[in-house]
């Protein structure tokens, strides 16, 4: 039947119901509460280093968050001030004010979404001593640092491969990696992996381990307390024991003043520099590939005394399931032939020309010539890693971002080995 123009409309009860549920929703969804009530806010922040004019934070995430934002203040009365983080559950906070009170709050977002604030985090920015690094050094059992070596100069590490025959598979591993090389270190201190050498008098703590205790040399570890702790994501630590020449690596590690003093961290283990044995075939250690990180890292002083004489740690963000010799462990469920195992090694092309680059990038380049890469972990393409000092200059460093993938092919080592992941 024709209703009149602006006539109501009448319509059945169960549809007038739903229609109210419908408006109710949507009342809900636009109140402002609604959206602090969908996402839950951060957990566990926590400071896990800092410096002078810095402070590095991290949290935990909630289920369904797409990104962070952090906010901080100086003192109490202070303006707030916000940082967007993105997908990071890290933040570096640089350019503070030293001995001044830092009040940090994180919240979660995803799309136009935020929770409320996480509880405040206050903290204060201080100059502290990092633990002097020895000096590296070559003798006859290959590299030396704190008067150790860093494992016998027959060790794969400190193998000269630049004579070995090309892989069969070197053309696909390639074609797959593409990219350019990418330094993950230089002068700023948020960037490099720390390691510190102490006496074979230091103390030992207990070890908790979170993730991996099965495949982790259990503690203690002669540790000490400000050890330094990798600024990026993982968290690594590296220390040397001077005198009974040990190598302890933590992976994801933070230190608990609290009550009975120790380390927390996913995984750890412990390589005896003056030996070439390997881990059990199947374990991890501090890096994805079973292999120590130290031997594997670029120094400033080797830099500077123009002569690296060991491969260099390299990541690549997608690997196959395998792994070969030194490395022991895979992170992986790929059987994709054209994926690199860890361990494999990638050796710069000897027709690759590298006279006009810098002192400093020339003795890097000149290394991977002679040494090559390894592949340690899984990560962004082709960064390999060097050890925190803030005196690497930059500007060097960066025109290693030039040497495209392809100036590399991957050198044959060993049979693909699957045991254990």
């Amino acid at each position: 039947m024709a209703r009149s123009r602006g006539a109501p409309i009448r319509l059945p009860r169960r549809a007038a119901i739903a229609t109210s549920l419908a408006a109710l929703a949507l009342g809900l969804a636009l109140w402002p509460g609604a959206a602090h009530a969908a996402l839950r806010p951060p957990s566990r922040l926590r400071l896990t280093g800092y410096n002078a004019t810095s402070l590095t934070v991290a949290w935990t995430a909630a289920r369904g968050t797409r990104a962070f934002e952090l906010r901080y203040r100086t003192g109490a009365r202070g303006r707030w001030r916000r940082r967007r983080v993105g997908r990071r559950t890290r933040f570096v906070l640089g350019g503070l004010r030293t001995g001044r009170v830092v009040s940090i709050e994180v919240r979660a977002c995803s799309g136009r979404r935020c929770s409320r604030w996480s509880r405040a985090l206050r903290a204060t920015p201080r100059r502290r001593r990092s633990p002097a690094q020895p000096a590296p050094a070559f003798g006859a059992g290959g590299p030396v640092i704190g008067g150790c070596p860093v494992f016998p100069a027959n060790n794969a590490w400190n193998r000269d491969i630049s004579g070995d025959p090309v892989d069969p598979n070197s053309a696909a591993y390639l074609a797959r990696l593409g990219g350019h090389l990418h330094p993950d270190f230089g002068s700023n201190p948020s960037y490099g992996i720390p390691y510190v050498a102490v006496p074979a008098s230091q103390p030992k703590v207990p070890i908790n381990f979170i993730a991996y205790g099965d495949e982790s040399d259990p503690g203690p570890y002669p540790i000490p307390p400000d050890a330094p702790v990798e600024a990026g994501s993982d968290h690594h630590v590296l220390v040397l024991q001077q005198g009974a020449c040990q190598l302890y690596e933590m992976f994801n590690a933070s230190f608990s003043g609290a009550g009975d003093q120790h380390w927390n961290a996913d995984s750890g283990a412990r390589f005896d520099l003056r030996s070439n044995a390997l881990r059990p075939d199947g374990f991890t250690s501090a890096d994805a590939a079973g292999l120590p990180i130290l031997p594997g890292l670029v120094r400033f002083d080797e830099v500077r005394g123009r002569a690296i004489h060991h491969a260099l740690r390299v990541t690549f963000d997608r690997t196959q399931k395998g792994y070969i010799h030194p490395a022991t462990h895979f992170a992986s469920s790929s059987t994709d032939p054209g994926l690199p195992p860890m361990g494999l090694r990638l050796r710069l092309k000897a027709s690759f020309d590298i006279s006009g680059f810098p002192p400093d990038a020339r003795v890097i380049l000149q290394a991977m010539k002679t040494y090559g890469l390894i592949v340690a972990d899984n990560g962004s393409n082709w960064y390999f890693t060097g050890a925190t000092d803030s005196r690497w200059n930059d500007d060097q460093l960066n025109t290693i971002k030039s040497v495209p993938g392809n100036a590399f092919e991957a050198v044959q080592s060993g049979p693909i080995l699957r045991t254990g992941g």
